[in-house]
């Protein structure tokens, strides 16, 4: 679904013009959803005409999933960056805590848009990005995890699919908890605190903690 798509006018654009004006449409598509955001008032915001706008983008879709893609390149790129390494699977997922916590603070309106995505109603579309938002991540997790296995890094009665789909909902909650109200009250009714009180190294000692004992304590 996600082709890498641009149009010729868009990619002639500055690297920081193009950003500029992804993060104008990111903010209307996670404030808003898919929907109910509208092409115009992004072109309005980004201060371009609606002419100049569909000879970047065709169509709302294909500027949606040109926001999605630099999303999805931001997190991808962090992800692989730190899996490459030869670091122990608990360093490695102490590493992409931490990424966590930067990402979801430097970029609160992606998250958003994630979030906005996890709620698509209509289930075609829902499918289709399901596939293409986590079948990447999907695999990097899978593949650290099975690595870690084989060398007996981690407990040895894991199931390496199971495993990545758990620890990935624990750091997609996370992300949730900084910029979605209903996540950030959720979290400040389980901790007493909002997550800005919140001491990052707490939340990656607390987590780890958590991640240890299911990746390395097996039942007797």
């Amino acid at each position: 679904m996600i082709t890498n798509y641009h149009k010729e006018a868009f990619a002639k654009l500055s690297e920081e013009r193009q950003n500029f004006l992804l993060d104008i449409a990111i903010d209307e598509f996670s404030s808003k959803g898919y929907k109910n955001a509208n092409i115009n008032v992004i072109a309005k915001n980004a201060g371009i005409s609606i002419g100049l706008m569909y000879k970047y983008f065709s169509t709302k879709e294909d500027l949606f999933l040109t926001c999605l893609s630099k999303g999805m390149t931001i997190l991808h790129t962090t992800l692989e960056d730190v899996m490459k390494s030869n670091d122990k699977l608990l360093k490695k997922a102490e590493r992409v805590i931490r990424a966590s916590l930067v990402l979801s603070r430097e970029n609160t309106n992606y998250i958003k848009l994630y979030n906005e995505i996890t709620a698509e109603k209509d289930g075609e579309r829902a499918v289709a990005l399901a596939k293409e938002v986590e079948t990447h991540t999907s695999t990097i997790y899978i593949t650290a995890i099975a690595q870690a296995l084989a060398s007996g890094d981690v407990r040895q009665d894991l199931n390496p699919r199971l495993f990545a789909f758990f620890l990935d909902n624990l750091l997609m909650m996370l992300q949730f908890s900084f910029s979605c109200e209903y996540y950030k009250e959720r979290l400040c009714i389980y901790t007493g605190v909002n997550i800005d009180e919140l001491n990052d190294e707490e939340i990656v000692n607390q987590l780890l903690k958590f991640v240890e004992s299911a990746f390395t304590f097996e039942k007797n």
